[in-house]
């Protein structure tokens, strides 16, 4: 090992072991019951829940993917601020409703959600059955994630084996004792680290490398053009329908990710949930940064047979060892609470729902449901660690339809909280339609579909699906002068 590998393998021990500290630590006096765990009790503040959210937003993809994006592609890495901010603006309405609605009838989950709001619990069963499918691939993507971070900052002295096995040891620690609770205390020193970290990408590698970040611009100009304009350099798959049509999936999708519902049940009142979507577009402007270093790693490293490795690749290449020690924990980090996040979430899901007995319980009390749930998430990081290490791409592969999948939740989860009238068979029959739309598409290579996300069509024939079918059922049961089972107004919810 190197001198310069062995200091910043020593830093990220430091930072590794602090990590577990504070996720444990912040378990102290706190109950131990299945809402702390988690949603923790709803008892987390604003500053709290932005450092939460911006921690699943602010992920391993952003050090690796999103410069990685920019590299390779160019323009169409937009997409990621757009969708998270207009994500955001979604937010401010819809997250107070479903903070409301799960206060008032102790709901911890969306598919708690579902299997209340309809009174089904197949239905239920069948939400945190799909969340689960899906958000498995981003456990693992988040694995594999730190793997090539950690690597890259140590100057190839820890392997990616290495690296996945310590993000799934130190997240399991502290996610086990802790929950949710102890991702939000992570997230504090996560969040410290990555704005230090950009600050300084942001002042040192244009001045290092260029005249400032004037010359890099003047030269994306002059030298590829191809990288600032629809489709980019992507060979026209990501043009101008796909990018607004992928905005506005995904900004009403993330608003019903599980993890960030269980983002907004952690909050103390819907007012720390409106200041939260009022302050974290902010923090989404800092993705610009790891999107300019992708850009200047076209001039310095124009061969770079991974994209992926465009910041690092500049990071090692530039700066000393402490502050690429530094730069890689932020990384590491970055992984590490999104993980965390979706091991409890996964958790939850099946725990409770599927395992649990779901609302009624079905004779688990409070502490076997958690238990089960920490079981569950222990599992499923053990999975993800396994595929992340022997399959690497089998399950990854996945992950390419994990926000098309959960947009079918969309009416299960949001829209029957809006419309009364719609029915459970309804919204289960609009339930299978999409995601049958999403994986034919997929399978046909037909996704995009006419230069628009699939997942979009995918939830147009949710949507007419199950407005169909319920408008039907809602007109026989009239016609028998009955109502079908389910809420009759808002009050009643």
């Amino acid at each position: 090992m190197t001198g310069h590998a062995t200091v910043a393998v020593t830093l990220f021990a430091i930072a590794m072991l602090a990590t577990i500290a504070i996720g444990v630590l912040s378990a102290r006096g706190r109950t131990r019951t299945m809402s702390e765990w988690s949603i923790t009790e709803r008892g987390l503040g604003t500053l709290f829940v932005l450092v939460l959210m911006a921690g699943e937003s602010y992920t391993s993809f952003s050090f690796l993917g999103a410069a990685g994006w920019s590299y390779r592609y160019g323009i169409p890495i937009f997409y990621l601020i757009a969708y998270l901010s207009t994500g955001l603006a979604v937010a401010y309405f819809v997250a107070p409703l479903l903070w409301t609605y799960c206060a008032r009838h102790h709901l911890v989950s969306i598919a708690d959600i579902a299997e209340h709001r309809f009174r089904s619990r197949p239905l239920g069963i069948a939400v945190a059955v799909i969340c689960t499918i899906f958000l498995v691939p981003y456990v693992q993507l988040q694995i594999q994630g730190m793997g090539v971070v950690v690597n890259a900052m140590s100057y190839r002295a820890i392997n990616l084996k290495t690296a996945a096995v310590i993000s799934f040891v130190v997240a399991e620690t502290f996610i086990l004792t802790s929950g949710l609770r102890g991702s939000a205390w992570v997230s504090v020193l996560k969040d410290t680290l990555a704005v230090l970290s950009i600050a300084i990408l942001a002042i040192y590698i244009p001045w290092h490398y260029f005249d400032g970040p004037s010359e890099l611009l003047d030269r994306l100009v002059a030298e590829k053009p191809q990288w600032l304009t629809f489709p980019g350099a992507g060979g026209g798959t990501f043009g101008a329908s796909w990018f607004i049509s992928t905005i506005i999936l995904n900004a009403i999708t993330i608003c019903v990710f599980p993890t960030t519902v269980s983002g907004y049940l952690s909050a103390k009142s819907p007012n720390a949930l409106r200041r939260n979507s009022i302050l974290l577009p902010w923090y989404q402007v800092l993705l610009l940064i790891p999107i300019m270093i992708g850009a200047a790693a076209l001039f310095v490293t124009p061969a770079l047979k991974n994209p992926d490795l465009a910041l690092f690749t500049l990071v090692t290449d530039s700066l000393p060892s402490p502050l690429v020690a530094l730069i890689g924990t932020a990384g590491a980090l970055s992984a590490i609470v999104p993980m965390s996040v979706f091991l409890v979430a996964i958790g939850t899901l099946c725990g409770r729902t599927i395992l649990g007995g779901g609302l009624r319980g079905g004779g688990a009390s409070d502490s076997r449901q958690r238990r089960g749930s920490q079981l569950i998430g222990l599992l499923v990081g053990a999975i993800a660690l396994g595929g992340a290490v022997a399959f690497p791409k089998v399950l990854v592969n996945l992950s390419v339809l994990s926000y098309e999948g959960i947009a079918q939740l969309v009416p299960a989860v949001l829209l029957g909280l809006y419309w009364r009238r719609l029915t459970t068979l309804g919204v289960s029959a609009g339930l299978f339609t999409g995601g049958a739309v999403v994986l034919l598409l997929h399978a046909t290579g037909h996704d995009p579909l006419l230069g628009i996300n699939g997942g979009l069509f995918a939830l147009a024939a949710n949507l007419a699906v199950a407005t169909a079918i319920s408008a039907v059922g809602r007109h026989r049961y009239q016609l028998q002068g009955s109502t079908p089972t389910g809420p009759t107004n808002l009050s009643s919810r």
